[in-house]
């Protein structure tokens, strides 16, 4: 007899349908093969799948991830909001024997969480690490990559550099909003560029938008793992907040908004707020489909 798994797939990091990222999650009573988290991925074809279970040995909500692509995905992304707050919409009681801390595993990492309500919507605050503010790569090199001009790369004399709170990433500053959205992937020239300099992800951002309410308003491209455009990006917008603060445009203890996503018709929102020990990133999601998938 084949096996029954139940899946849903949530839009992440807004609060209505058909916005935000879409997750696909999968519900198992124990770890499956790699083969079958591989497949399973490509089935789905969004950026990420989440596979969640309940470890009574361990007493803790567990969350791995897969892209179509292979790739097993680590840190406080959207892969993981989407997974905790599946949890709390279904009233999935995970934190149970947690005594008023609440943390889940990520990939066996433990990741605190901070969990509230807006409009009856579950708001979940992921901590990462502190920003690590690593390599600097040459403009001509990122720019042939995204299709722009290494002049459109220029806003406030800011390095474009690999930053890190989990994952390294490199953070692009973009002269201003018109500009970041001629930006074109060039899928080699990059996936090149992040072999040589050692990051994996292009964060595109500029804080010229014309926007008051968000921070930056950013694209991420990520063809190493098989992303070429991700609407939501939680493993970047934290190394983002970061290395703001360390420039001194964003201060500790504030929140903050990114807008990610409206280039492919994907608006997303994520929080962000840098403390003394971490960053928080933070977002609803919405249920929009649930099924039952049959495995062997």
């Amino acid at each position: 007899m084949k096996k029954k798994v139940d899946y849903y797939v949530l839009d992440v990091f807004t609060d209505q349908k058909f916005k935000g990222n879409q997750l696909s999650v999968v519900y198992t009573e124990e770890q499956l093969e790699l083969e079958q988290y591989y497949d399973i991925a490509r089935e789905f074809g969004y950026s990420e799948t989440s596979f969640v279970n309940y470890s009574a040995a361990e007493k803790v909500f567990s969350v791995r991830s897969f892209t179509p692509a292979n790739f097993e995905i680590t840190g406080a992304g959207h892969n993981l909001l989407g997974a905790v707050c599946l949890a709390i919409l279904k009233k999935w009681d995970i934190f149970r024997e947690q005594h008023g801390h609440t943390w889940v595993l990520m990939a066996g990492e433990k990741i605190p969480l901070k969990i509230t309500e807006k409009d009856g919507i579950p708001y979940v605050g992921m901590k990462q690490r502190p920003a690590e503010i690593m390599l600097t790569v040459p403009a001509s090199v990122i720019a042939e990559a995204i299709g722009l001009s290494a002049e459109d790369l220029t806003l406030n004399d800011w390095n474009i550099n690999i930053v890190k709170t989990e994952v390294g990433h490199l953070m692009v500053p973009i002269k201003n909003s018109e500009f970041l959205s001629k930006a074109v992937l060039n899928k080699s020239l990059l996936k090149e560029a992040s072999s040589k300099f050692g990051f994996e992800g292009c964060y595109l951002f500029t804080t010229e938008h014309g926007k008051s309410e968000f921070l930056a308003e950013t694209r991420f491209f990520n063809p190493s793992i098989g992303i070429d455009e991700d609407p939501a990006t939680g493993t970047a917008a934290g190394p983002l907040t970061g290395y703001l603060e360390n420039l001194g445009y964003v201060e500790r203890n504030q929140s903050y908004r990114i807008l990610q996503g409206a280039h492919v018709r994907r608006p997303s929102v994520i929080e962000t707020e840098v403390v003394d020990d971490g960053i928080w990133i933070s977002g609803s999601s919405i249920i929009v489909m649930e099924g039952v998938m049959y495995i062997d």
